[in-house]
């Protein structure tokens, strides 16, 4: 785990392994680290395994899904042969990821990219590169790579092509270069390969991908010099950033994370890497997160214009505009990478993660209502013009036609935030996040930036709402506002309201933080809500949570609970400072989809709030 200071330290396995210490194939969530490029990622487990890798594109299907099926999903495996202790980092200011493994007879150490591209050369069009250097001694290494293209559905052919082995399938075809890690064999399903490496000698493993599009065989001399210059962008790209508050590091590495969620192509951002990773082991809780939420869209849009991310924020926001007007002015939950609105669940055949059924790839939440991703879209549309200084005007009538339509449709039953699938009904975080879409549009109409020819309707909606909410959403007995109306549920989603400024009672809102900190919190976890929510089994603490209570409590003056409580969070991390969705409170293994983005993001918010309520105090 990460150091409560935010430094996540090099972490040593303390037990040797004689090959990978899987449980019936899988490892802990914990282990994983990501890779990525800008268009698609990779999981890469402790043990050296790259257990998940879309190709070509994030969102695309599974060439490597062992993390989701271990015996049919596919994986590329490099290791020594002998027993082994691990430690490993991310190379500095990058998402360059460097394993250590220490054996009797020596060291070696392996770093692992999908390396980035200079356009104005012929290179491939997605390429993985594992260097490894022999550090001491002479380490024996064994390597396998398995590809099962199309989930594992696409017949595979394994050839040799200027002598180097290539699988193909359809109209995808990846290769494996191997210099100086032994001659690769050939059979049937994958390509493999032993060799025993020296102090000072240094291997390479190249894995180039191609798509609807020819195969480039590269050299060994460019791909030391793509995963050279790879870490130097990376470092380059951090270093611009500004950020120099408490707990840096885990807020550069949630920013480093954030970075790899983002789809180049478009701007878009996912809210993870991967489908189907389970929010209880065993449970039918298993989504896929390679979609982008309206949801994230605020908190996106202000950890990139806070930490110095200006070409990240306009690409984000215009990729939003041009999703959410396909389907203006109703919004979709969610959209595609690619801006398109259509993501239809399909179930797979695989066993999932430690047995954990349904594997889903689409998200049917995608035809759900969800009244608060108004307010998110207006807030993130308030950000954008607040640094920006303006709005496109085709951007600012969509906008002003947006609040009208909140006008009639916060009065609506919805799915909430939390996507429930039971029926719909009044969520009161969603009420908030009306009332928000429709304060921000007035301000926005205030100021010239939007048409204000409907402000007095959107000022007369917005206090109809707050009437709702202060009259039917606020307990007496729980003295706090809960989940729906004549509801005792709590559910920490209000949070958001505090967080974007909803304009209810000061005291109301004062008491329902403590009311959640009180009864939903257990030590850092906080659970998402109390109640039902038509789904069978349970689910682990919803990391993001626990990051807006923290944020709240700083805001309303409770400065040093909020950092202890941070501290401790950040304490959470896995040993290369990443977040899933979710944790288990009594065991501490990561649950649900990871790097989970709405982690991350919760994360810096959080962090720089109480860093300015900080530095506040001190004035």
């Amino acid at each position: 785990m990460g150091t409560s200071n935010g430094s996540p330290e090099t972490a040593i396995d303390p037990v040797p392994s004689a090959g990978r210490r899987r449980t019936r194939g899988y490892v802990s969530l914990r282990e994983y680290a990501v890779l990525g490029d800008g268009r698609t990622a990779a999981l890469v487990a402790r043990d050296g395994s790259m257990d998940w890798l879309c190709l070509p594109d994030l969102d695309s299907p599974a060439v490597f899904g062992a993390v989701l099926d271990a015996a049919r999903g596919g994986r590329f495996t490099l290791e020594p042969s002998v027993p082994y202790r691990v430690e490993r980092r991310y190379l500095p200011g990058t998402n360059v990821l460097e394993t250590t493994f220490r054996t009797s007879t020596g060291t070696v150490r392996i770093t692992d990219a999908l390396t980035l591209h200079d356009d104005a050369t012929l290179t491939p069009a997605r390429e993985l590169l594992r260097r490894v250097e022999g550090l001491s001694g002479c380490v024996p290494l064994r390597w396998s790579v398995t590809p099962r293209f199309g989930y594992g559905t696409h017949r595979t052919r394994i050839t040799r092509r200027a002598g180097v082995p290539v699988a193909t399938a359809g109209r995808d075809a990846l290769a494996i270069c191997a210099w100086e890690a032994g001659e690769p064999v050939c059979d049937s399903n994958a390509v493999s390969g032993h060799f025993t490496l020296a102090e000072g000698r240094r291997a390479l493993l190249a894995m180039p991908f191609a798509h609807q599009e020819p195969l480039v065989l590269p050299a060994r001399s460019e791909c030391e010099a793509r995963l050279d210059a790879t870490c130097a962008a990376w470092r380059r790209w951090a270093d611009d950033r500004p950020y120099t508050g408490r707990w840096r590091q885990a807020v550069m590495r949630s920013l480093l994370a954030l970075k790899l969620l983002v789809y180049a192509p478009s701007g878009a951002v996912a809210a993870a890497v991967t489908t189907s990773l389970p929010e209880e082991i065993g449970g039918e809780r298993n989504w896929d997160y390679r979609f982008s939420w309206v949801r994230d869209s605020a908190f996106t849009l202000a950890a990139f214009l806070r930490l110095g991310c200006p070409a990240e924020a306009h690409a984000y926001f215009w990729w939003l505009m041009h999703a959410s007007q396909l389907t203006h002015p109703r919004m979709n939950v969610l959209y595609r990478l690619d801006g398109g609105h259509r993501t239809p669940e399909k179930t797979l055949s695989w066993e999932g993660y430690r047995h954990s059924e349904p594997v889903r790839t689409g998200n049917a939440a995608v035809a759900q209502v969800q009244l608060d991703t108004y307010g998110e879209l207006m807030q993130t549309a308030w950000q954008y013009a607040g640094a920006a200084g303006r709005l496109d005007a085709d951007v600012a009538r969509r906008l002003a036609e947006l609040a009208d339509l909140v006008c009639t449709v916060w009065q609506e039953p919805d799915a909430g935030i939390w996507e429930v699938r039971s029926p719909p009904r009044h969520f009161t975080q969603s009420k908030m996040m009306c009332w928000v879409a429709l304060d921000r549009a007035a301000d926005l109409a205030q100021r010239g930036l939007i048409p204000d020819r409907h402000l007095p309707r959107w000022n007369a909606a917005r206090d109809d709402i707050a009437e709702f909410i202060e009259n039917r959403c606020f307990s007496a007995d729980r003295d706090s506002y809960v989940r729906s109306p004549g509801s005792d549920d709590l559910d920490a989603a209000v949070l958001l309201g505090h967080l974007y400024g909803y304009g209810g009672d000061d005291h109301r809102m004062r008491a329902t933080i403590s009311a959640l900190d009180r009864d939903l919190r257990h030590g850092p976890y906080v659970d998402r809500y109390s109640g039902e929510d038509g789904l069978a089994g349970g689910e682990g603490a919803f990391l993001a949570c626990s990051f807006w209570l923290a944020e709240s409590l700083a805001r309303t003056g409770s400065l040093a609970q909020a950092v202890e409580l941070m501290d401790e969070l950040v304490g959470l991390s896995n040993d290369v400072g990443l977040y899933s969705e979710e944790i288990d409170p009594v065991t501490g293994d990561f649950l649900g989809n990871l790097p989970q983005g709405l982690s991350h993001l919760a994360l810096i918010s959080a962090a720089c709030a109480i860093t300015a309520a900080s530095k506040d105090t001190a004035r």
